[in-house]
């Protein structure tokens, strides 16, 4: 039988792993797939808070992480709302601190420069102490390497690697990943995947289409 994905530790022998889904109810700009885990080494339980930085309400921007996301200690997920804007001749933020400093700032400069949500994908894998930079859209399927920093979009399945990311490889060809988004078995009902666990984590992708 497969693991209750809203318990919030669901190994006894291993509480540092933590699913996220939990963790993010009642939080509006935050949407967290089935399964989906966090290495939590400190046991802090609080990865919203600690993990994924300037991520505010009233910025509008969302953060959304697939089913059977994998996320390694350390990595850190960084909202538009800790940007500054960068249109004019300085980036400094005079205006939060006030003192009539805020006075003809025009927040739409700002907002303008917003690189809107973040999107991880179902079945990511990313390594410890990986940072990931506003607006990024991380593929189904892809790897990133322990401490890459992630300034732009990862296609499905690709490996990244560096400061910033750059891909590597991807893991499978691209006839092999257009199947394997096409059967995209992550949206599949617990039980169906449960009775085709095999065939999912093995390398028979004629037995895994024949399941779809």
């Amino acid at each position: 039988m497969a693991p209750d994905p809203n318990r919030l530790h669901p190994m006894a022998a291993a509480p540092a792993v933590t699913f996220l889904r939990p963790l993010a109810e009642g939080r509006a700009n935050v949407a967290v797939g089935r399964y989906s885990y966090y290495d939590d080494r400190h046991q802090t339980g609080d990865f919203f808070d600690r993990n994924v930085l300037h991520h505010f309400d009233f910025v509008g921007d969302r953060l959304v992480i697939g089913d059977f996301v994998a996320i390694a200690h350390g990595v850190q997920i960084h909202m538009n709302g800790g940007t500054h804007a960068m249109s004019g001749f300085s980036t400094f933020p005079f205006n939060i601190f006030g003192g009539g400093w805020e006075q003809g700032f025009d927040p739409a400069t700002w907002e303008a420069e917003n690189r809107g949500d973040t999107v991880i994908g179902p079945d990511v894998w990313i390594g410890t102490e990986a940072r990931l930079i506003p607006g990024v859209t991380i593929g189904a399927g892809a790897i990133i390497a322990a401490g890459a920093v992630v300034a732009s979009d990862v296609r499905p399945y690709a490996v990244v690697v560096g400061n910033p990311a750059r891909e590597v490889r991807r893991r499978f060809d691209d006839a092999t990943i257009a199947r394997l988004l096409a059967i995209a078995w992550w949206d599949w009902p617990t039980e169906k995947i449960d009775r085709n666990l095999n065939a999912i984590r093995g390398s028979d992708l004629t037995a895994l289409e024949a399941a779809r």
